[in-house]
């Protein structure tokens, strides 16, 4: 029996930042869904992901992607319920996993677009997962690692952003492939988890060591040998610390710049490092490689669901938690995977 109609409650882009992302850029709206069409699904969000790449969209600078509209809802991925069908390959109570955006409920057009919906199954994970270490923080991990780092049995591998969604499933799957893993993170309660429950060898508190000289410095204490490959998500001194290190021939992935989310120039201050090591920087957005997503969701859903990759959620709750979550996460305030829960 139809509900119809809905309340959607939604948040849209309202102004474009200066430099910082503050709570004005968003705006609260309400709208009604009558109805839906031919060919069309309804979806009860109950989870939203919050990720930094939503902050290069907020933007009119080049990026990797076209900038989002203003007076349009906020990007973003979830994860619900099919509560309304109109299209024959999705039944009401599916769960799926979607690009729901900042809102309550999601319209989606399965036939036009098939990457804007997906069915998951949740008898044996969670379906918040989907939107971190079974979702497209883990397969970007999985991604970078298998297809551009590709380590060998033995090798030292660095991980930026340690603890957050990305960074946790590189370590984790880089140590299942024999490497010697060093994360860096910030704080020692970070730190302490990406080593003693993740399993990673070492991790360096950034904090503590607030420029390229120091950080180099006990990066270089912990791989004597040097860095094979470096798996980036930040940028900034950071990177700069972790290129002096690197072994002839090494590799970068480089995902994510979070240092520069602030609208802030990120240079690299030794160039001269990727030179004498003759290393291989390869920039990559998971989008792109689509063709991967179901060997590497499959994959990391099992792992999940054997407990074999661990992974851990910050949860706000309501969508008017929202902007204020991802204020924080771009203020490194998040522990792991950062998600609103909607229902």
């Amino acid at each position: 029996m139809s509900g119809f109609p809905y309340m959607n409650r939604q948040y849209l882009f309202d102004k474009y930042p200066n430099d910082v992302v503050t709570v004005e850029c968003f705006k609260l709206w309400d709208e009604v869904i009558a109805q839906i069409d031919a060919g069309e699904v309804l979806v009860r969000n109950h989870y939203l992901s919050l990720d930094p790449y939503m902050r290069g969209r907020m933007s009119q600078a080049k990026n990797y992607a076209a900038s989002q509209d203003l007076n349009t809802v906020m990007q973003g991925g979830t994860v619900g319920e099919v509560i309304e069908s109109r299209h024959p390959g999705f039944k009401v109570g599916d769960t799926v996993l979607c690009t729901g955006g900042w809102q309550l409920y999601f319209r989606a057009s399965p036939s036009k677009d098939s990457n804007h919906i997906r069915k998951i199954d949740v008898s044996q994970i969670s379906m918040s997962v989907y939107l971190g270490a079974a979702g497209m923080p883990g397969i970007t991990a999985w991604y970078g690692l298998n297809k551009i780092l590709k380590p060998q049995v033995g090798e030292t591998l660095v991980v930026s952003a340690a603890s957050g969604a990305v960074g946790s499933v590189v370590g984790q799957l880089a140590k299942q492939k024999g490497c010697h893993v060093i994360g860096i993170a910030g704080g020692p309660e970070k730190c302490e988890y990406v080593v003693e429950t993740l399993g990673f060898d070492d991790c360096i508190d950034y904090k503590a060591y607030p420029d390229t000289e120091t950080l180099s410095h006990e990066l270089k204490q912990l791989a004597p040998n040097g860095v094979d490959a470096y798996y980036e998500n930040v940028g900034g001194y950071i990177m700069d610390a972790v290129l002096e290190n690197l072994n002839p021939f090494s590799r970068v992935a480089i995902c994510g710049l979070i240092a520069g989310y602030d609208g802030r120039s990120i240079p690299i201050s030794n160039p001269r490092a990727i030179l004498v090591s003759r290393a291989s920087i390869t920039g990559f957005i998971i989008s792109d490689h689509l063709d991967i997503w179901p060997q590497a969701l499959a994959d990391l859903a099992e792992a999940v669901a054997n407990g074999v990759l661990i992974f851990k959620e910050s949860v706000s709750n309501g969508l008017e938690s929202a902007p204020d979550a991802f204020l924080g996460l771009l203020q490194g305030h998040n522990f792991g995977k950062q998600l609103v829960k909607l229902v």
